[in-house]
């Protein structure tokens, strides 16, 4: 049995992201040439509310939208005692009469129903629940109001920093995408010091700040340190993790009384240390017990709540659409599980959007047959019903009046569209290996066992938990004020040691940004796992490694959809082996005589569409790499892994524009990628901007997570690895593990969505010289290079060779939408 322990840390200065020797440097700017930005105290809560800014689309959109919760919130309570004190449902349902003083031939009216307003009032008095429900809901919505108007005097501070710092109009921010805005912060650092322990930001350093801790969060779930699988009776194996949960999380971990915090960016000094770990565990679970005891005295309050809310919300949607609770959505726990480390809530959106329309295909295709033949059936019986019912109503619209008649019509339309639903589409082709692959180029995470498996009902049932039926979600919510107390009572308890050394072992303070979850570092090094391109650079034990190449996959992502960032020496080390490891598969599948673009890959956009997949490059490639194996050149029979892989490596190299000019070194000494643009530079305007950037983004990184799980696949073909669908156990805790037992993990499937065609990757409009791979490292691994002019610039990165030229996609917007479910569209 290995013994792991390692304390609290502090990272050296060397692995920040400022330029060298520039880390601890305070810059002293004299009191009367201060910007109202300077030294700012609390930067995590002031870039995140600069970004909730950008999401909102600007100022007035997020006050009005504040204010209507405020009215909403104050229309549900008043409208539902309205409806339990003052209507009289006698009348309502004719089973008396109403006295009218002119004639008794007057129709019953809806105003006959209310009750005089004294006679309403003193049935609300006398309810004494109901009256304890109006206080209580009376002290929280003046809660509300304070936090409301507070929040206006704080949007607008970031309103005028937009404005006055950031150069960009209120009426234009709804154009601008996050990544525009994150480039300005950076830039104005130098003018206004916003940051004084740091003379340059980075990208990363204002990621950690936004999502310092969600970054803790996807690393608890990844080293399945949180209860949230579940073996309940008849279900089998469940995943239970609701809003409600995961308030219950954040509330004791990260910001309630107590918490493990003692502000947004600093974990408390005893935390830090190993020697008070058994009590400070005891006092953690005593933490829990209590919140979990709170949860259970609010339970009924916060089940009424969850009722009503669900109740005006679904209910008109349900007669609109009966079979809208039959559709499906990602749920919180696939969220969660799927999204990297520093990504964005946005930028996980836009990829689980693009893996809807796969995915939901996907789950279509395992209708039961048995369920169908009866839905059809079911379905001929009340569609019949129906039909007479309608004509009926056609011929005499009294018959409405008749009593339950509209009863019956609306249970009767329930009814049918219900059994459609269990009704496979009869133009539907069965092609679930193609579809997992597809979802797989954008969730990019998946278990192992999946492969080649797409076709079982296990494989569809563990998909399922990440993709539920929408119906499966509000039950489960509504649910969640009962279980919530239990799971935090009898399943987080008993982890609270296990809690207490994650944070203590997986800490490090950055140098001008605080103590961050050392997973979100995304140092190959500390937290790679050798199944995963690490073998080599990494000294991580197995106790230290991301599951499922979280590590790896999060620093592609970012390096993707941050190209300006420049990585330090080890992750700068790994994807300069990755960029040489493609080159080389590349080759296998390119044929050395080849002058063009011969491969099939390239003419996939005339061969595979689904539903205007914009990636059809990677689409048809899909449909390849899922039919296993093909003979390369010479007839040499490859297996399906070596083919794949070979494959995809030809793909992403025929993806990226090419580069004609070298790089040369910047200011400061150390190099820098071809993309590193000036800020005054054309990457805010052309035809290169933010909508084709983007595109080039996502189709590279969907690549990429296909080339490298293929490459797991084959590294782990003959030897059985830990990665399986939901670890029973985490990984041992920082006192002790064993290295060798094979744990369980929980993965998640992708899925697409609308795209750019990836046709016009092969246009014949040809981009300016472009570099080649974003991350270039030199023989010491430390010098970077940037370019002479803006117009060297490769979008999103790739694999290619100098001297060549290369095509772009033109530009289409992409749809995104909130962490909440039902979705809200949010911006690129």
């Amino acid at each position: 049995m290995a013994v792991f322990d390692t304390p609290y840390q502090r990272l050296e200065p060397s692995y920040t992201d400022s330029p060298l020797g520039e880390d601890d440097l305070l810059v002293h700017v004299p009191e009367g040439s201060k910007s109202p930005w300077h030294h700012i105290e609390n930067l995590d809560l002031f870039f995140s509310r600069v970004y909730n800014l950008h999401q909102k689309n600007g100022f007035t959109c997020m006050l009005i939208g504040e204010l209507f919760e405020l009215l909403q919130f104050i229309f549900v309570v008043s409208f539902t005692t309205f409806l339990v004190s003052c209507v009289d449902y006698d009348i309502l349902f004719a089973n008396k009469m109403v006295n009218h003083s002119h004639t008794d031939n007057v129709k019953v009216t809806l105003p006959d129903a209310f009750l005089p307003p004294t006679v309403c009032q003193a049935r609300i008095q006398e309810n004494g629940f109901l009256m304890s429900l109006l206080v209580i809901a009376s002290v929280f919505w003046i809660h509300r109001l304070v936090k409301f108007i507070y929040n206006i005097c704080c949007n607008w501070e970031i309103h005028n920093f937009y404005i006055q710092a950031l150069r960009i109009p209120m009426c234009e921010l709804p154009y601008y995408t996050w990544e525009e805005v994150q480039s300005r912060i950076v830039q104005i650092q130098k003018e206004h010091q916003i940051c004084i322990h740091k003379k340059e930001l980075s990208e990363l350093d204002v990621s950690h700040r936004i999502l310092r801790f969600k970054n803790y969060m996807v690393a608890m779930i990844n080293k399945n340190l949180l209860p949230l699988q579940h073996r309940a009776p008849l279900l089998g194996d469940t995943v239970f993790y609701t809003r409600g949960l995961k308030y219950n999380f954040q509330l004791i971990f990260f910001w309630g009384p107590g918490c493990l915090f003692q502000n947004e960016w600093s974990l408390k000094p005893e935390y830090k240390r190993a020697g008070a770990r058994l009590e400070l565990a005891e006092k953690l679970s005593q933490r829990i017990l209590w919140i979990g005891l709170a949860n259970l005295v609010l339970c009924p309050l916060v089940l009424v709540w969850q009722i009503l809310y669900a109740f005006f919300c679904y209910t008109e949607v349900l007669r609109r659409e009966p079979g809208s609770l039959g559709a499906r959505c990602w749920s919180l726990y696939g969220r969660c599980y799927l999204r990297h480390f520093n990504e964005l809530d946005h930028q996980l959106q836009t990829r689980l959007s693009r893996a809807y329309k796969p995915a939901s295909k996907y789950m279509n295709c395992f209708l039961s047959p048995l369920l169908a033949v009866a839905a059809k059936h079911l379905g001929f019986l009340a569609g019949s019903i129906l039909a007479v019912l309608i004509a009926l109503t056609v011929y005499d619209e009294d018959v409405l009046a008749v009593e339950h008649v509209l009863s019956a019509v609306t249970l009767l339309g329930v009814v049918v569209t219900i059994c459609r639903s269990f009704i496979p589409d009869q133009h539907l082709v069965f092609c679930p290996e193609q579809l997992l692959r597809v979802i797989l180029a954008h969730i990019h995470y998946m278990p192992d066992h999946w492969q080649r498996s797409a076709h079982r009902s296990e494989t569809r049932g563990e998909f399922a938990q990440l993709f539920q039926y929408k119906a499966v979600f509000i039950l489960e919510e509504l649910l969640s004020p009962l279980l919530t107390p239990l799971v935090l009572i009898f399943r987080l308890r008993p982890k609270s040691l296990e809690i207490i050394d994650f944070f203590r072992n997986f800490t490090v303070e950055v140098v001008g940004v605080g103590d961050t979850c050392s997973f979100a570092q995304m140092d190959v090094r500390q937290h790679g796992n050798p199944t995963w391109m690490s073998a080599g650079k990494t000294e991580a034990s197995v106790y230290q490694q991301a599951e499922d190449g979280k590590t790896e996959l999060s620093l592609m992502h970012f390096a993707i959809t941050n190209p300006r960032w420049q990585p330090p020496r080890e992750c700068s080390t790994f994807l300069s082996h990755l960029r040489e490891q493609v080159q080389r598969d590349s080759t296998v599948a390119t044929p050395k005589n080849a002058t063009g673009p011969a491969h099939p890959l390239h003419y996939s956009h005339l061969l595979t569409q689904i539903d205007s997949e914009p990636h059809s490059l990677m689409v048809n490639m899909v449909s390849g790499m899922s039919t296993g194996g093909h003979l390369s050149h010479g007839d040499v029979p490859f297996s399906p892994h070596v083919s794949a892989v070979s494959e995809v490596a030809t793909a992403l190299r025929s993806l990226s524009p090419q580069q004609s000019c070298h790089p040369v070194q910047n200011q400061s000494g150390t190099g820098a990628d071809f993309r590193n643009a000036s800020f005054g530079s054309s990457v805010w305007e052309g035809p290169m901007n933010s909508g084709t950037l983007s595109e080039y983004a996502s189709t590279e990184m969907s690549l990429h997570a296909l080339y490298m799980h293929e490459l797991h696949q084959q590294h782990t073909h003959m030897a059985p690895g830990r990665h399986i669908w939901h670890r029973q156990e985490s990984d041992e805790s920082g006192e002790s593990m064993h290295g060798d037992t094979l744990v369980h993990t929980t993965s998640n499937v992708p899925s697409s969505a609308s795209c750019p065609s990836p046709a016009a990757l092969f246009q014949e409009e040809r981009l300016p010289s472009l570099g080649t791979h974003r991350i270039s490292a030199s023989t010491d691994m430390g010098s970077m290079s940037r370019p002479t002019s803006s117009l060297a610039r490769q979008p999103m990165g790739g694999w290619s060779e100098e001297g060549q030229s290369s095509r772009h996609p033109e530009s289409v917007p992409e749809e995104g939408s909130d962490d909440e479910l039902p979705p809200q569209v949010q911006k690129l």
